[in-house]
């Protein structure tokens, strides 16, 4: 399906998501590499991008059909016009333009948009305006498996989930090459615009679907953080682990941990991995999935990382940070650089954060040894790095 990706998208320039349109991916990784070079030079100089420091960029093991998560809106393309189900067009809060031809998911993704969207215009259904609050349908949650192919769909309305078992059975009924796991229905009354499951019905199937990453097994709900590309991620965390190169009965803390991803990636290695991760919902996903993968050295905790450091019962031997768009802390970032840990390896999924903590690393004894970057939004501007810090010795 790669050849996609050299093929202009109908909506190029309209919808916002794509920056590269009509490119091969090779000069995509070039003008992206480049743009993270500019920003890191003046902070590590041109000897770090000349040696082996410097590892370049980590493709992405597939340009396009690589998202396993999408959120689509209900709304219509101008006003007074028909239903439609996508995504805001580009600078529009009100405006959603109809993306049944997205480049970014699997076919079976485009199948099910198109379908749903095309059930509810025949029904007659109104979607929820934002001005009046009036309305019923809010978003369409799509998750689909790499690993198997299997599909989650979580309809989300202003409305209860009674009457949807015409639409259930037809929705299974739909030509796909992978199957529908579950359905489900998220009630949300909420005036903004975010989506908030206040009430979760399974319509049909189950509620999760499964995913395997470097050998791990994780269980994934329709609102579970995962990364969106499955197997560029899998690429990134072995890098991370190479990185970070435990010593046999380490102490490891895993800090912004998501859903523990990383920290089951790196439990085999080390005596006792510590998770913080603010997000309470995404912690019980992180201890479910450490079970689920027979991991006891695990230990996940809910809280805000400036505050936990505080309360872990023993200190690290290696550090990952894995920070939300805005980096690190400074005030925790002051408290890592205390802990004396061997090592630290920064995860940054944008890089100008991590520019910007670099110095305060540095001036806190810590060293870049290693920097790679990882494409893990081919087409978009986004793209990760990953950096080993070292600790000097006085």
């Amino acid at each position: 399906m790669d050849h996609l990706y050299e093929t202009t998208c109908p909506l190029f320039g309209s919808c916002g998501g794509c920056r590269y349109n009509g490119t091969d991916y090779a000069s995509e990784l070039k003008q992206k590499e480049e743009k993270i070079k500019a920003l890191f030079l003046p902070l590590l100089g041109e000897d770090f991008f000349e040696s082996a420091s410097y590892e370049g960029v980590i493709p992405s093991p597939k340009a396009c059909a690589y998202r396993n998560k999408m959120e689509y809106s209900f709304g219509n393309a101008e006003k007074d016009g028909p239903l439609t189900l996508g995504l805001h067009q580009k600078k529009s809060f009100y405006n959603v333009l109809s993306v049944q031809e997205c480049r970014l998911v699997h076919p079976d993704l485009n199948t099910i948009t198109a379908a749903v969207q095309a059930w509810f215009r025949e029904k007659g259904a109104d979607f929820y305006h934002k001005k009046t609050h009036q309305g019923l349908l809010r978003h369409l949650i799509l998750r689909r498996s790499e690993t198997n192919g299997d599909i989650l769909v979580n309809l989300v309305t202003s409305g209860d989930a009674r009457g949807y078992e015409e639409w259930t059975a037809y929705l299974l009924s739909l030509p796909l090459s992978g199957r529908i796991r579950g359905i489900l229905h998220t009630e949300n009354h909420s005036l903004s615009d975010a989506i908030v499951p206040e009430k979760v019905t399974l319509l049909y199937g189950e509620g999760f679907l499964e995913e395997t990453v470097l050998g791990l097994h994780f269980k994934l709900s329709p609102f579970s953080f995962f990364q969106t590309n499955t197997r560029a991620a899998e690429k990134l965390y072995e890098k991370v682990r190479e990185y970070i190169a435990l010593t046999p009965g380490a102490v490891v803390y895993d800090l912004y941990s998501g859903t523990g991803t990383i920290a089951q990636v790196l439990s085999p290695a080390a005596g006792r991995v510590y998770g913080v991760e603010i997000v309470e919902e995404a912690v019980a996903a992180a201890r479910e999935n450490a079970a689920l993968n027979g991991l006891s050295n695990c230990c996940f905790l809910a809280g805000d990382v400036l505050k936990k450091l505080e309360e872990l019962p023993e200190p690290a031997d290696y550090i990952v940070l894995d920070p939300p768009r805005d980096g690190v802390n400074p005030k925790a970032l002051s408290k890592l650089l205390r802990s004396g840990a061997r090592r630290m390896v920064y995860v940054s999924c944008k890089p100008s954060s991590l520019a910007r903590d670099l110095p305060l690393l540095r001036l806190g004894g810590y060293e870049a040894e290693k920097m790679v970057l990882a494409d893990l939004f081919p087409r978009t501007d986004n793209i990760e790095c990953a950096m080993q810090f070292v600790r000097k010795m006085s």
